[in-house]
This record gives structure tokens, sequence and C-alpha cells, in this order.
């Protein structure tokens, strides 16, 4: 079972930015792809973005197309989340997943 570690999270102003980060131990986590999810309070969990092995297809959710970017480091072992012009909205717990495995979970908070 793959382990995995997000990081980057915090609290930002509305129309700021974060980088959050994935990252594993495991060598095969270069050979899988990857997701971020986040959930809200008193929301289910949604799929944010997503990126395959080689980081050469992705997919965003609609609310978020444009403002954030999902890109991998497979020689780190990381998957990063550039998150631009943050809204309100985007605050949430945000966690990363690749097969069945997920990370603990990183606090992001927008302020308006």
């Amino acid at each position: 079972q793959v382990q995995l570690v997000e990081s980057g999270g915090g609290l930002v102003q509305a129309g700021g930015s974060l980088r959050l980060a994935c990252t594993a131990s495991e060598r095969t986590f270069s050979s899988l792809a990857v997701a971020w999810f986040r959930q809200a309070p008193g929301k289910e969990r949604e799929l944010v973005a997503h990126i395959n092995w080689s980081g050469k297809t992705t997919y965003y959710a609609d609310s978020v197309k444009g403002r954030f970017t999902i890109s991998r480091d497979n020689a780190k072992n990381m998957v990063l989340l550039q998150m631009n012009s943050l809204k309100p909205e985007d605050t949430a717990v945000y966690y990363c997943k690749t097969n069945n495995a997920w990370g603990q979970g990183t606090q992001v908070t927008v302020s308006s």
C-alpha cells in the first residue's frame, strides 16, 4: 500500500495562491495515476484534478478549470496542485489519492 503525505495547505485571502504537494516513499508512485479530491464541511468529497502516470493527461473539475494546475515530478515521487485565484468556496480539506490509498489531508482556508 502506497503511503501518501500532503502538504502546503494554509490560510490565504481570496485571490491568493497556494501550492499543495503529495509525496510518497514508494517508487511505484511514479507509475500510478494520482488525483486530488477535496471535502468541505457538510459536503461530499469531490474530485478536483487528476493526472496520469506520465503527466501528459490531466483532468479538472469545471469549478477549478483555468485556476488550478496539476503536475508531477516522478524523479521526486511528487504530485503538485498549484491553486491560483482562490475563492472562499475553495475552502476544504484537500486529499491526494492513488489506487486505494489516501493521504491524511491538508486544510485550505480562503478568507473573503
